[in-house]
């Protein structure tokens, strides 16, 4: 065994994280946490793992799932297109292997939405198969206490990293390392101010000696924010409220939303009232404008959602929805899953 990974592997016997899908090899729950720890804390995301494993404890009962469902457990974890793929892939699993997850590296990366890092730590966790699994956390990790300097997300540094991960894995102890991987990363090299002076590695760790952890690792790309305005109509008419379901591929697919004027710019009210589809569907009715909600924004990874609710209240006239828009009553509501930022109209509603 290697220096780098007796130190971390020791390190990690004293600190690991009591998290509930750690101390077992069902590949089906390591494959939910690790798809559920793409783009969650930690800490956000046991919850949403008990809930769901609760109600989808095996990949048949998740392949059976109707969408719906499986996207109201998911609702609140965002990038939606997660639990699509879970769904999509556990019923590929029961199809394709009548339901027993596949265990190899190789099957495992046909599953769709499964990436590189997600069958590697499976393959590892689940089967202790000598694999690096290669993410944030260990980007960070392996540039400062080799203090590397080659960008993180050129090619030449992808391939760098992954070489380096597999020098350094304990192929014995393939699970416990990427998972102490995961955790040396998250609590002791952390992003900003890192433990550096009670780190296990501080003697073997190039930066630490260059004093160059606040530079590492080092990215190439700049993330370029496109901003995109949601102006919801939420039309209630007596009790009833209409919703549609979201079909584009895009963000929120899916999902049920208020009617939604999209624009790349901001819109006032009378901007709002003269569009096509605002006109089309309200052109023959009666109705008054109850309150226009603040401005919510929800950041996405490269995308800033402004968003803005208008609570029309209907009192003559039958609108011209598209056809897939449907009229429930306000109170079913909660049955149905919506994104957060739906959830905050919904929550306001008059």
């Amino acid at each position: 065994m290697n220096c780098f990974s007796r130190l971390l592997l020791q390190w990690y016997e004293q600190n690991r994280r009591d998290l509930p899908w750690r101390n077992q090899t069902d590949p089906y729950k390591i494959w939910i946490s690790e798809i559920i720890l793409q783009q969650t804390r930690v800490e956000q995301g046991k919850d949403y793992y008990l809930r769901f494993i609760q109600r989808f404890p095996d990949v048949l009962s998740l392949a059976s799932a109707e969408e719906d469902e499986v996207l109201k457990y998911w609702q609140g974890l965002g990038y939606y297109s997660r639990a699509r793929n879970l769904h999509c892939g556990a019923r590929y699993v029961a199809e394709m292997y009548n339901g027993i997850f596949p265990d190899t590296r190789e099957a495992i990366l046909k599953i769709k939405g499964v990436g590189n890092y997600t069958a590697s730590a499976i393959a590892a966790i689940a089967f202790n198969l000598p694999y690096a699994a290669i993410d944030g956390n260990v980007y960070r990790v392996l540039s400062r206490v080799f203090d590397v300097n080659i960008p993180i997300d050129s090619p030449k540094g992808k391939t760098y990293f992954a070489e380096l991960a597999q020098q350094v894995l304990d192929v014995h102890h393939a699970g416990d390392f990427n998972q102490a991987m995961m955790d040396f990363g998250s609590l002791q090299c952390k992003p900003s101010h890192p433990d550096c002076e009670n780190c296990c590695m501080a003697d073997m760790c190039l930066a630490n000696k260059n004093h160059t952890q606040h530079l590492l690792p080092i990215k190439q790309k700049s993330i370029q924010i496109k901003k995109r305005f949601f102006y919801y109509l939420c039309v209630c008419q007596g009790n009833d409220v209409y919703l549609q379901k979201r079909s584009a591929d895009d963000i929120w697919a899916g999902l049920y939303e208020f009617p939604l004027i999209e624009s790349e710019t901001e819109l006032s009210w009378e901007q709002i009232t003269a569009t096509p589809y605002f006109s089309h569907a309200l052109h023959h009715c009666q109705f008054t404008l109850e309150h226009i909600s603040p401005v919510h924004k929800h950041q996405l990874t490269h995308r800033l959602v402004i968003g803005r609710f208008f609570y029309i209240k209907l009192q003559q006239g039958a609108p011209q929805w598209p056809p897939k828009m449907k009229a429930i009553h306000k109170y079913l509501l909660p049955a149905y899953p919506v994104s957060r930022l739906m959830e905050k109209g919904i929550d306001n509603m008059p």
